[in-house]
């Protein structure tokens, strides 16, 4: 199963947007979800900064700024 995270923070609306693409896509293919606020690590701050919302798949980054529901959808329907 393909594992999805979101990288986000509170109060960003490009974050609610792209936890609107996945979710939206999670309707429809099967895989794992995760949500990551990065002020709960100043690493994560230090990584991700201004740049999010960052998705990656299987731990490698896919995704900045905007999701593509389409394209996110093809990466994670298991072939």
């Amino acid at each position: 199963m393909r594992s999805v995270v979101l990288y986000t923070r509170r109060d960003c609306h490009l974050c609610d947007e792209a936890r609107s693409a996945i979710l939206s896509v999670l309707a429809r293919e099967s895989f794992s979800f995760d949500e990551v606020d990065i002020d709960t690590d100043d690493d994560l701050v230090r990584d991700y900064g201004i740049r999010i919302p960052v998705v990656t798949v299987d731990g490698e980054e896919r995704f900045e700024i905007a999701v593509d529901p389409h394209e996110l959808e093809g990466l994670v329907r298991i072939r």
